[in-house]
């Protein structure tokens, strides 16, 4: 259990969200967005835009993870939480995983939010909980 208490963020603008859908089985594909944490879109952080407007598109989940170190690529120095005086601009990546017809459908979005930041997409294989991840070997090199 987390020390911290759960809170529940609603969106500004009141839009409603898709209702909840069941749970993800098989393949499907993760959208990486890089971003550094001072970037804005209309006064809003970038990447919380990125991640309300996926859960209004009705994606299956996304989450953003704070860099303690890291540039980009106009970056004059290397940001870092170890020294105070630029701890500032940190690296971002927000991570959502859903079906690939889903995540490419979002992608228009992700870049009237974000024109420049790097996107990845990488196929993923989805574990359901309880069962162990079957592993098929790749022949030899």
């Amino acid at each position: 259990m987390s020390p911290l208490p759960h809170l529940h963020r609603h969106h500004e603008d009141q839009l409603p969200a898709h209702a909840p859908r069941g749970m993800l089985r098989g393949s499907a594909l993760r959208l990486s967005v890089y971003l550094a944490d001072g970037e804005q879109y209309h006064h809003h952080a970038v990447y919380t835009e990125i991640v309300h407007r996926a859960h209004r598109a009705g994606l299956a989940g996304a989450s953003v993870f704070r860099g303690m170190e890291g540039f980009g690529r106009n970056a004059r120095m290397i940001h870092t939480t170890r020294l105070l005086d630029v701890a500032d601009n940190l690296p971002l990546l927000v991570v959502i995983i859903d079906t690939p017809e889903r995540i490419r459908a979002f992608l228009p979005v992700l870049r009237e939010i974000s024109p420049y930041s790097v996107a990845t997409l990488d196929p993923v294989e989805l574990v359901e909980p309880g069962t162990a991840p079957t592993y098929e070997p790749q022949g030899n090199p």
